[in-house]
């Protein structure tokens, strides 16, 4: 396993750090709140715990966020193997384990996101609600998934193993396109510090960004088109929440989850792209607080989009 990287945190004065160790890793841990309703926060590509540092700070006190960062990324270590869905999962369950968290909420956006709903179709019994941020449920329709393939076309750079990690590692500008490309306005999303920060960290988490795109090839992509998650149910109550102008996971993405849901809102963020949490943190924190409030009502399936 490669040691985590010596690179300093980004400043966030109200964050804590650990680094527990979860299946023989040595994963990165931030806090937010030592007291409150906990609620598990997974971070997308291409980026790290700071994800969520604008969201923490819309939240009042009474919630305690812990936000990793996934394998490979960020300050956790590099391994070999694991990049998977399912190793994320693992490492995500035996995280809340080692923590001595029975049920929690999850949060989740982009790939974080994709990984939270795999998580609550292996282990509903963890997690008291969930809001997904900027992905498509597992039940996507075909017909609305076709028509916006093109729209991955940079997933061509990252997922060859050679190729993609030659990219993340040596090319920081297609890392800072990314970013500026799938919000809605650039100018007032990022920061030059926050467009930095993540290229150095995607350029040292290579190998992780890589083998996490090249995992969904080998066994994500045969399993949608097998549609092997139709034969599984989603009882955690979700709120999927999406951007009106994400040009990576349209809108028309969203819908159908109907018949695999108990309990599922989709709603759209006008004018926002696709990283949510930078763009509209406090539409974010407000969906948070609607989902995992003390007691709050949950109405059934009800899509508003």
């Amino acid at each position: 396993m490669a040691p985590h990287t010596e690179r300093p945190l980004p400043n966030d004065e109200l964050a804590e750090h650990r680094w527990p160790t979860v299946r023989g890793t040595r994963l990165h841990l931030a806090e937010y709140g030592g007291t409150g309703t906990p609620l598990l926060m997974l971070h997308g590509f291409p980026q790290h715990w700071y994800a969520w540092h604008k969201v923490a700070g819309h939240l009042p006190d009474g919630y305690r966020l812990l936000c990793p960062d996934l394998r490979g990324f960020g300050w956790s270590e590099s391994t070999r193997r694991g990049y998977d869905m399912d190793g994320l999962a693992d490492d995500a369950l035996a995280l809340l384990d080692v923590l001595g968290l029975e049920r929690v909420g999850l949060v989740g956006h982009d790939w974080g996101a994709h990984l939270g709903f795999r998580l609550c179709l292996r282990a509903p019994e963890r997690f008291t609600g969930y809001v997904a941020l900027n992905m498509s449920h597992p039940w996507p329709r075909h017909r609305a998934v076709l028509p916006n393939l093109w729209r991955l076309w940079f997933t061509a750079f990252v997922e060859y193993p050679v190729l993609g990690r030659a990219v993340l590692r040596h090319w920081p500008g297609f890392t800072r396109f990314l970013l500026r490309h799938q919000v809605a306005d650039p100018a007032t999303a990022w920061t030059a510090a926050e467009l930095a920060e993540y290229a150095a960290a995607t350029s040292q988490s290579a190998v992780a960004g890589q083998s996490m795109f090249w995992q969904y090839v080998l066994r994500e992509i045969p399993a949608l088109v097998r549609g092997a998650a139709r034969r599984q149910r989603l009882t955690v109550p979700t709120l999927l929440l999406g951007g009106e102008r994400d040009n990576v996971v349209v809108p028309s993405m969203l819908a159908g989850a109907e018949p695999y849901a108990d309990e599922m809102r989709v709603r759209l963020v006008p004018g926002a792209g696709h990283h949510l949490p930078q763009e509209r943190p406090e539409q974010v924190a407000e969906a948070i607080r609607e989902m995992f409030a003390p007691f709050a009502p949950f109405t059934p399936f009800a899509q508003e989009i």
